[in-house]
Protein backbone atom coordinates (compact mmCIF):
# COMPACT_ATOMS: atom_id res chain seq x y z
CA UNK A 1 0.00 0.00 0.00
CA UNK A 2 1.51 3.54 -0.86
CA UNK A 3 2.05 6.68 1.79
CA UNK A 4 1.14 10.12 1.16
CA UNK A 5 3.92 10.71 -0.38
CA UNK A 6 4.40 8.57 -3.10
CA UNK A 7 4.17 9.76 -6.43
CA UNK A 8 0.73 7.72 -7.89
CA UNK A 9 1.14 5.74 -10.70
CA UNK A 10 -0.11 8.15 -13.22
CA UNK A 11 2.42 10.46 -12.18
CA UNK A 12 5.11 8.36 -12.07
CA UNK A 13 4.02 7.32 -15.71
CA UNK A 14 3.62 11.34 -17.33
CA UNK A 15 7.47 11.19 -15.50
CA UNK A 16 9.10 8.96 -17.10
CA UNK A 17 7.86 9.45 -20.81
CA UNK A 18 11.47 11.07 -22.75
CA UNK A 19 12.50 14.03 -23.09
CA UNK A 20 11.27 13.93 -27.19
CA UNK A 21 7.86 13.08 -26.59
CA UNK A 22 7.47 15.89 -23.46
CA UNK A 23 8.72 18.52 -25.82
CA UNK A 24 6.57 16.74 -28.78
CA UNK A 25 3.41 17.43 -26.48
CA UNK A 26 4.34 20.55 -25.00
CA UNK A 27 4.67 21.79 -28.58
CA UNK A 28 1.15 21.16 -29.00
CA UNK A 29 -0.32 23.25 -26.24
CA UNK A 30 -1.29 26.57 -26.40
CA UNK A 31 0.79 29.30 -24.37
CA UNK A 32 -2.17 29.60 -21.69
CA UNK A 33 -1.52 26.00 -21.09
CA UNK A 34 1.72 25.88 -21.11
CA UNK A 35 2.52 28.48 -18.58
CA UNK A 36 -0.70 27.37 -15.98
CA UNK A 37 0.82 24.35 -14.65
CA UNK A 38 1.93 21.73 -17.12
CA UNK A 39 5.51 22.81 -16.40
CA UNK A 40 4.97 22.12 -12.69
CA UNK A 41 4.06 18.57 -12.96
CA UNK A 42 6.90 17.22 -12.41
CA UNK A 43 11.36 17.93 -12.85
CA UNK A 44 11.69 16.28 -15.95
CA UNK A 45 8.16 18.23 -17.22
CA UNK A 46 10.06 21.72 -16.32
CA UNK A 47 13.67 21.03 -17.89
CA UNK A 48 11.23 19.85 -21.05
CA UNK A 49 9.28 23.32 -20.83
CA UNK A 50 13.14 24.84 -20.76
CA UNK A 51 14.11 23.36 -24.36
CA UNK A 52 14.96 26.66 -27.13
CA UNK A 53 12.36 25.17 -29.86
CA UNK A 54 9.31 25.59 -27.71
CA UNK A 55 10.44 29.51 -26.98
CA UNK A 56 11.32 30.72 -30.44
CA UNK A 57 8.08 32.85 -30.73
CA UNK A 58 6.35 34.02 -27.26
CA UNK A 59 3.21 35.51 -28.13
CA UNK A 60 0.76 36.61 -25.32
CA UNK A 61 -1.40 38.95 -27.76
CA UNK A 62 -4.28 36.47 -28.02
CA UNK A 63 -4.87 36.51 -24.16
CA UNK A 64 -5.04 40.20 -23.62
CA UNK A 65 -6.87 40.35 -26.42
CA UNK A 66 -9.24 37.08 -24.88
CA UNK A 67 -10.40 39.81 -22.58
CA UNK A 68 -11.48 43.20 -21.60
CA UNK A 69 -9.03 45.84 -20.49
CA UNK A 70 -8.01 45.68 -16.71
CA UNK A 71 -7.10 48.38 -14.70
CA UNK A 72 -4.90 45.84 -13.07
CA UNK A 73 -2.59 45.60 -16.42
CA UNK A 74 -1.22 48.85 -16.02
CA UNK A 75 0.14 48.43 -11.99
CA UNK A 76 3.73 48.12 -11.16
CA UNK A 77 2.73 44.12 -9.54
CA UNK A 78 1.29 43.23 -13.24
CA UNK A 79 4.38 44.64 -15.11
CA UNK A 80 6.74 42.56 -12.65
CA UNK A 81 4.92 39.47 -13.85
CA UNK A 82 5.30 40.08 -17.37
CA UNK A 83 9.17 41.33 -16.98
CA UNK A 84 9.48 38.06 -15.10
CA UNK A 85 8.24 35.93 -17.74
CA UNK A 86 9.51 37.62 -20.76
CA UNK A 87 13.13 37.69 -18.74
CA UNK A 88 12.36 33.66 -18.24
CA UNK A 89 12.05 33.21 -21.84
CA UNK A 90 14.72 34.63 -23.13
CA UNK A 91 16.91 32.97 -21.06
CA UNK A 92 15.43 29.52 -21.92
CA UNK A 93 15.42 30.45 -25.46
CA UNK A 94 18.88 30.71 -25.95
CA UNK A 95 19.44 33.34 -28.93
CA UNK A 96 16.49 31.24 -30.51
CA UNK A 97 13.49 34.23 -30.06
CA UNK A 98 12.58 35.65 -33.49
CA UNK A 99 8.98 37.07 -32.26
CA UNK A 100 7.74 38.34 -29.31
CA UNK A 101 4.52 39.51 -28.76
CA UNK A 102 3.62 40.93 -25.56
CA UNK A 103 2.05 43.88 -23.42
CA UNK A 104 2.83 46.13 -20.51
CA UNK A 105 6.51 44.88 -20.04
CA UNK A 106 9.39 47.36 -19.31
CA UNK A 107 13.13 48.51 -19.79
CA UNK A 108 14.00 45.35 -17.36
CA UNK A 109 13.06 42.95 -19.38
CA UNK A 110 13.91 44.65 -23.04
CA UNK A 111 17.05 45.27 -21.92
CA UNK A 112 18.04 41.54 -21.40
CA UNK A 113 16.14 41.30 -25.26
CA UNK A 114 18.41 43.70 -26.36
CA UNK A 115 21.83 41.52 -25.26
CA UNK A 116 20.39 38.15 -26.13
CA UNK A 117 18.28 38.04 -29.20
CA UNK A 118 19.95 39.25 -32.23
CA UNK A 119 17.95 37.15 -34.25
CA UNK A 120 14.42 38.89 -33.12
CA UNK A 121 12.12 39.80 -36.25
CA UNK A 122 8.53 40.35 -34.36
CA UNK A 123 8.57 43.05 -31.79
CA UNK A 124 5.25 43.68 -30.56
CA UNK A 125 5.34 45.87 -26.87
CA UNK A 126 1.75 47.48 -27.02
CA UNK A 127 0.62 49.54 -23.86
CA UNK A 128 4.35 49.75 -21.97
CA UNK A 129 4.23 52.82 -19.99
CA UNK A 130 7.86 52.45 -18.48
CA UNK A 131 9.50 51.20 -21.82
CA UNK A 132 11.83 54.23 -23.14
CA UNK A 133 14.58 54.63 -25.80
CA UNK A 134 17.14 53.86 -23.53
CA UNK A 135 15.86 49.92 -24.42
CA UNK A 136 14.32 50.92 -28.05
CA UNK A 137 17.71 51.98 -28.59
CA UNK A 138 19.44 49.03 -27.45
CA UNK A 139 17.35 46.80 -29.13
CA UNK A 140 17.82 49.00 -32.66
CA UNK A 141 22.02 48.28 -32.31
CA UNK A 142 21.43 44.59 -31.38
CA UNK A 143 18.53 42.89 -33.22
CA UNK A 144 19.19 44.16 -37.25
CA UNK A 145 17.02 41.64 -38.15
CA UNK A 146 13.76 43.06 -36.85
CA UNK A 147 11.22 43.70 -39.45
CA UNK A 148 7.98 44.30 -37.34
CA UNK A 149 7.62 46.88 -34.78
CA UNK A 150 4.56 47.65 -32.73
CA UNK A 151 4.89 50.23 -30.14
CA UNK A 152 1.47 51.33 -29.73
CA UNK A 153 0.56 53.65 -27.11
CA UNK A 154 4.07 53.65 -25.60
CA UNK A 155 4.55 56.90 -24.67
CA UNK A 156 8.16 57.27 -23.45
CA UNK A 157 8.86 55.75 -26.92
CA UNK A 158 9.98 59.48 -28.72
CA UNK A 159 11.13 60.04 -32.79
CA UNK A 160 14.60 59.51 -31.72
CA UNK A 161 13.90 55.83 -30.91
CA UNK A 162 12.13 55.76 -34.67
CA UNK A 163 15.54 57.36 -36.55
CA UNK A 164 17.90 54.36 -34.53
CA UNK A 165 15.31 51.46 -35.79
CA UNK A 166 15.36 52.84 -39.17
CA UNK A 167 18.85 53.31 -39.88
CA UNK A 168 20.25 50.04 -37.80
CA UNK A 169 16.61 47.91 -39.18
CA UNK A 170 16.73 47.65 -42.49
CA UNK A 171 14.30 45.10 -43.54
CA UNK A 172 11.68 46.94 -41.49
CA UNK A 173 8.26 46.47 -42.98
CA UNK A 174 5.82 47.10 -40.36
CA UNK A 175 5.62 49.77 -37.84
CA UNK A 176 2.56 50.15 -35.90
CA UNK A 177 2.78 53.46 -33.79
CA UNK A 178 -0.69 54.19 -32.63
CA UNK A 179 -2.17 56.26 -29.91
CA UNK A 180 -5.08 56.24 -27.75
CA UNK A 181 -8.10 58.02 -28.85
CA UNK A 182 -7.49 61.62 -27.54
CA UNK A 183 -10.48 63.00 -28.67
CA UNK A 184 -12.39 60.92 -26.75
CA UNK A 185 -10.73 59.62 -23.94
CA UNK A 186 -13.77 58.10 -22.05
CA UNK A 187 -13.29 54.60 -23.37
CA UNK A 188 -9.78 54.61 -21.52
CA UNK A 189 -11.18 56.51 -18.04
CA UNK A 190 -11.00 54.73 -15.25
CA UNK A 191 -8.49 51.85 -16.68
CA UNK A 192 -5.73 53.76 -17.82
CA UNK A 193 -4.22 56.27 -15.59
CA UNK A 194 -4.88 59.58 -16.01
CA UNK A 195 -1.48 60.98 -16.07
CA UNK A 196 -0.41 58.36 -18.87
CA UNK A 197 -3.99 58.90 -20.71
CA UNK A 198 -2.44 63.40 -20.61
CA UNK A 199 1.09 62.24 -21.91
CA UNK A 200 -0.09 61.59 -25.15
CA UNK A 201 3.12 62.26 -27.53
CA UNK A 202 2.51 66.13 -29.07
CA UNK A 203 5.28 65.92 -31.84
CA UNK A 204 3.40 64.42 -34.68
CA UNK A 205 5.22 66.31 -36.93
CA UNK A 206 8.68 65.19 -35.41
CA UNK A 207 7.72 61.18 -36.00
CA UNK A 208 6.62 61.74 -39.38
CA UNK A 209 9.56 62.91 -40.24
CA UNK A 210 11.56 60.49 -38.57
CA UNK A 211 9.83 57.85 -40.39
CA UNK A 212 10.20 59.44 -43.89
CA UNK A 213 13.85 60.05 -43.63
CA UNK A 214 15.07 56.91 -42.09
CA UNK A 215 12.41 53.90 -42.88
CA UNK A 216 12.38 54.05 -47.01
CA UNK A 217 11.18 50.48 -46.88
CA UNK A 218 8.21 50.31 -45.19
CA UNK A 219 5.02 48.46 -46.72
CA UNK A 220 2.62 49.10 -43.44
CA UNK A 221 1.96 51.58 -41.26
CA UNK A 222 -0.83 52.47 -38.26
CA UNK A 223 -0.42 56.07 -36.82
CA UNK A 224 -4.04 56.32 -35.19
CA UNK A 225 -4.50 59.52 -33.48
CA UNK A 226 -0.94 61.14 -34.09
CA UNK A 227 -1.28 64.88 -34.36
CA UNK A 228 0.49 65.10 -37.04
CA UNK A 229 -0.31 67.71 -40.04
CA UNK A 230 -0.54 67.96 -43.91
CA UNK A 231 3.16 68.72 -43.81
CA UNK A 232 4.13 65.35 -41.52
CA UNK A 233 1.36 62.91 -44.18
CA UNK A 234 3.49 64.16 -47.35
CA UNK A 235 6.52 63.88 -45.87
CA UNK A 236 6.39 60.54 -45.18
CA UNK A 237 4.56 59.75 -48.40
CA UNK A 238 7.27 60.74 -49.95
CA UNK A 239 10.16 59.14 -47.76
CA UNK A 240 7.89 55.95 -47.58
CA UNK A 241 7.23 54.92 -51.27
CA UNK A 242 6.50 51.57 -50.93
CA UNK A 243 3.69 51.71 -48.51
CA UNK A 244 0.82 49.48 -49.20
CA UNK A 245 -1.36 49.87 -46.04
CA UNK A 246 -1.70 53.44 -44.10
CA UNK A 247 -3.69 53.47 -41.37
CA UNK A 248 -4.62 56.97 -40.10
CA UNK A 249 -7.85 56.55 -38.34
CA UNK A 250 -8.01 59.35 -36.14
CA UNK A 251 -5.65 61.87 -37.34
CA UNK A 252 -7.94 64.61 -36.71
CA UNK A 253 -5.58 67.15 -38.18
CA UNK A 254 -5.46 66.18 -41.51
CA UNK A 255 -8.41 66.89 -43.82
CA UNK A 256 -9.55 64.73 -46.70
CA UNK A 257 -7.91 66.76 -49.28
CA UNK A 258 -4.41 66.84 -47.58
CA UNK A 259 -4.73 62.53 -47.41
CA UNK A 260 -5.59 62.34 -51.05
CA UNK A 261 -2.71 64.85 -52.19
CA UNK A 262 -0.50 62.96 -49.98
CA UNK A 263 -1.06 59.14 -51.07
CA UNK A 264 -1.23 60.09 -54.50
CA UNK A 265 1.90 58.98 -55.22
CA UNK A 266 2.14 55.88 -53.82
CA UNK A 267 1.98 53.56 -56.76
CA UNK A 268 1.78 50.19 -54.45
CA UNK A 269 -1.04 51.45 -52.13
CA UNK A 270 -3.86 49.18 -51.58
CA UNK A 271 -5.80 50.14 -48.53
CA UNK A 272 -5.61 53.48 -46.79
CA UNK A 273 -7.57 53.91 -43.52
CA UNK A 274 -9.02 57.74 -43.03
CA UNK A 275 -10.36 59.37 -40.18
CA UNK A 276 -14.05 58.99 -40.48
CA UNK A 277 -15.54 60.73 -36.78
CA UNK A 278 -17.58 63.63 -36.18
CA UNK A 279 -15.36 65.51 -33.52
CA UNK A 280 -16.63 68.79 -31.45
CA UNK A 281 -16.29 71.92 -32.13
CA UNK A 282 -14.41 72.24 -28.58
CA UNK A 283 -11.72 70.42 -29.62
CA UNK A 284 -10.22 73.04 -31.44
CA UNK A 285 -11.82 75.78 -29.88
CA UNK A 286 -13.24 77.25 -33.49
CA UNK A 287 -16.26 79.04 -31.70
CA UNK A 288 -13.31 81.57 -30.48
CA UNK A 289 -11.56 81.67 -33.21
CA UNK A 290 -13.73 81.82 -35.75
CA UNK A 291 -12.29 79.07 -37.93
CA UNK A 292 -16.17 78.22 -39.65
CA UNK A 293 -13.95 77.55 -43.21
CA UNK A 294 -11.86 74.66 -41.39
CA UNK A 295 -14.36 73.62 -39.41
CA UNK A 296 -16.89 72.55 -42.51
CA UNK A 297 -13.48 71.36 -44.16
CA UNK A 298 -12.49 68.95 -41.20
CA UNK A 299 -15.64 68.02 -39.73
CA UNK A 300 -18.17 66.75 -41.91
CA UNK A 301 -18.16 63.00 -41.53
CA UNK A 302 -19.04 63.30 -46.01
CA UNK A 303 -15.84 64.10 -47.41
CA UNK A 304 -13.60 61.78 -45.49
CA UNK A 305 -15.74 58.49 -47.50
CA UNK A 306 -13.83 57.32 -50.38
Amino acid sequence: MKTETEPKESESDWGELTRECLINILSRLSVRDRWRGTMLVCKSWFSAFKEPSLHSVFDLDSQFDSLPELTRWWTLEFEAKIDCMLLSVVEWAQSSLTQIRIRHCSDRSLALVAQRCPNLEVLSIRSCPRVTDDSISRIALSCPKLRELDISYCYEITHESLVLIGKNCPNLKVLKRNLMNWLDPSQHQGIVPDEYLNACPQDGESEAAAIADSMPGLEWLEIRFSKLSAKGINTICEGCPNLEFLDLSGCANLTSRDIVSASSSLVHLKEIKKPNFYIPRSVFHTERYGHWRLYDERFQTDIFRI
